[in-house]
C-alpha cells in the first residue's frame, strides 16, 4: 500500500522494478517476435521446397519408367535424338553405381546401400535447411536437390544402381551420362552457390 505522505518517486511502481523493471518489460517481446518470424519463414520455405521436391521426384521416376519400360533402352542401348553440327544429344543406357556423374562408383555388395543411406541422410539435412530458408530461390533450389537425391536413392534400392541415360557430346567428347535427378541436383547446387556469393544482405544488417 502506498503511503499518501510519501508518494512514489518517478520510475517506481507497484512492481518495484524501477528502470530495470521497465527495460525487462520492453525487451520481453523481442525473442517472441524473432521466433515468430523464423517460424513463418520456415513455413514459406517448406511450402515451396516440398512441392518442388515432389514434382521433380515424380518427373524423374516417370522418365526412368519410360526409358526402361517403353523405350527399353537397356536392350536397345543407344537412341540418337538431336544433332546440330558437332553437338549431339542421345539416349545411352548406363547403370551408375556411384553418385552424381559416376563419382565414387564401386562394385562392392554393400556399395549401393551405403550410398543410398548417405544420400538419405543428406536429404534429411537439406530438409532442415529448407525449413529455415530465407528466400524463395533457396527454398526451390533445396527442393530440387532433395527431389533429385531421393529419386536416385529409389533407383539404388530397386536396381542396385542409378539409371542414367542422357548423353550430351560435342567434337567427339562426351559429358558424363546423367538423368533428370542429376540435372536437378546440379542446378539446385548452382542456385545455392549463386545465392551465397551474390545475394545482398538485408537493409540494416
Amino acid at each position: 500500500m502506498t503511503d499518501p505522505a510519501h508518494p512514489p518517486r518517478a520510475g517506481e511502481g507497484r512492481g518495484g522494478g524501477g528502470a530495470a523493471g521497465d527495460s525487462t518489460a520492453t525487451a520481453t517481446p523481442l525473442p517472441t517476435s524473432a521466433r515468430k518470424r523464423g517460424e513463418e519463414r520456415g513455413v514459406h520455405g517448406l511450402r515451396l521446397g516440398l512441392p518442388t521436391a515432389a514434382l521433380l521426384l515424380v518427373l524423374d521416376q516417370l522418365s526412368k519408367w519410360w526409358i526402361l519400360e517403353v523405350a527399353r533402352l537397356p536392350e536397345v542401348r543407344h537412341i540418337p535424338l538431336l544433332s546440330a553440327g558437332p553437338f549431339s544429344l542421345d539416349l545411352t543406357m548406363v547403370w551408375n553405381r556411384g553418385v552424381t556423374f559416376g563419382l565414387l562408383s564401386g562394385d562392392g555388395p554393400m556399395n549401393h546401400l551405403i550410398l543410398a543411406l548417405l544420400a538419405a541422410v543428406i536429404a534429411a539435412l537439406l530438409l532442415r535447411w529448407m525449413a529455415r530458408a530465407e528466400t524463395r530461390p533457396v527454398a526451390g533450389a533445396l527442393g530440387a536437390v532433395v527431389g533429385g537425391a531421393v529419386g536416385n536413392v529409389i533407383d539404388r534400392l530397386r536396381f542396385g544402381a542409378v539409371a542414367d541415360f542422357v548423353d550430351a557430346h560435342a567434337w567427339g567428347w562426351h559429358w558424363y551420362v546423367f538423368n533428370l535427378a542429376d540435372a536437378a541436383i546440379v542446378c539446385g547446387v548452382g542456385v545455392l552457390l549463386a545465392d551465397a556469393l551474390f545475394r545482398r544482405p538485408p537493409a540494416g544488417a
